[in-house]
């Protein structure tokens, strides 16, 4: 069974484990990925048999907004519900807030759309980004 649960007991081995097998670029960069991992404002992790399977993570000004920059499942464990659980968990935190925003991969759009979801009107994603991966 999984275990999904706000934690911040992470380790660096396991967390590259899971952004290496994803391709996100921020594995490149371990202790500042590590060091914003464990200061986000929250953050849910999934296991299975005490493996890291999943995490996403939150950045809050803790009243109005919330931004939820990483949410990853291994793989392996795609298909499962273990990004729809750590998307629950975090909406759960979050619930009322007046804005909860993320920028998803075109993959991703359709599932983010299932947990509510949408385009922001006419608003367009800009970013200054040090990744390789788009």
């Amino acid at each position: 069974m999984i275990n999904v649960s706000m934690d911040d007991v992470i380790g660096q081995d396991e967390v590259l484990e899971l952004y290496c097998e994803n391709h996100w670029s921020s594995a490149e960069k371990p202790d500042l990925l590590m060091r914003a991992l464990r200061k986000s404002d929250a953050l849910v992790t999934a296991r299975l048999d005490g493996k890291l399977v999943g995490l996403a993570n939150a950045i809050s000004d803790g009243c109005l907004v919330v931004y939820y920059p990483h949410m990853l499942v291994h793989p392996t464990y795609h298909g499962r519900g273990i990004g729809r659980k750590l998307m629950e968990a975090m909406q759960t935190k979050y619930a009322g807030f007046h804005q909860q925003m993320l920028t998803a991969d075109c993959s991703a759009v359709g599932f983010y759309k299932s947990l509510g979801f949408e385009k922001a009107g006419m608003a367009e994603a800009m970013w200054i980004y040090g990744g390789n991966e788009h």
